[in-house]
């Protein structure tokens, strides 16, 4: 503790998890999604009447459709969403090369409502916008709230969503996997997995695990009966 210096409290008194990589967010949906997606379609094929060999195929071919269609979905809303902090950033550059003085003004505005004084404002906003780059991503921040060090990789949010989703999708369809399949045990093995993803997202956001674990299981439940409904429908219930 005394190597420490304290003026810098991320060195000693608190640290923030990485929330600009893309990883968190796409592997937390993509497990979500994948657990929910195929409790769901095993329980309204099932309810249905299929056999448990075609349940496992059913469950399968969610698996590795609905993996590859988040990865795919993933990379493209990064990257596009990449592009257009691009696009911004070229659109806020062209502005203070027009207009400089304006620009300076609206920084010294913006200085003013967070309760600097007048004159401590202008000199701040008139060093700011002696380096373009640095005033380009302050009026960024400012205005839209995009950061230049939040551009995640999409290779990493594709990756790591078609990773969660497969590991989410799978984990219901266990049972049928290896022999023991029935509604109940898949049911039950889908459940345990939404209250596992449920508590450990809301742990890694520092919020009540339970309460996250309870809620993600009444999502889940949710998709299950009516996709459940559905398939009492259209078919012949077997939970056996």
């Amino acid at each position: 503790m005394n190597d420490v210096d304290i003026s810098y409290p991320h060195e000693y008194d608190h640290s923030h998890a990485d929330v600009s990589s893309g990883w968190l967010r796409a592997s937390v949906f993509g497990a979500m999604d994948g657990l929910v997606s195929n409790v769901g379609l095993i329980a309204g094929i099932a309810a249905a009447g299929a056999a448990p060999g075609i349940v496992a195929i059913t469950g399968i071919s969610g698996l590795i459709a609905g993996a590859v269609s988040m990865a795919l979905g993933e990379y493209t809303s990064v990257r596009t969403a990449n592009e257009q902090f691009d696009a911004e950033m070229a659109a806020e550059a062209q502005a203070h090369t027009r207009n400089p003085q304006g620009e300076r003004a609206e920084l010294e505005r913006r200085f003013l409502r967070y309760g600097m004084a007048p004159d401590i404002a202008r000199t701040a906003a008139e060093q700011v916008q002696e380096n373009l780059d640095s005033a380009v991503q302050l009026h960024l921040m400012q205005e839209l709230g995009l950061s230049p060090d939040g551009h995640p990789s999409p290779w990493v949010a594709a990756i790591s969503s078609f990773l969660s989703f497969s590991v989410g999708a799978l984990i219901p369809i266990l049972p049928f996997v290896f022999g023991f399949g029935t509604l109940w045990w898949g049911l039950a093995f889908g459940g345990a997995g939404l209250l596992l993803a449920g508590g450990l997202a809301a742990r890694v956001t520092r919020r009540n695990w339970l309460a996250g674990a309870a809620r993600q299981l009444l999502f889940g439940g949710i998709a299950v009966a009516a996709t459940y409904t559905i398939g009492m429908l259209l078919g012949v219930s077997s939970l056996g």
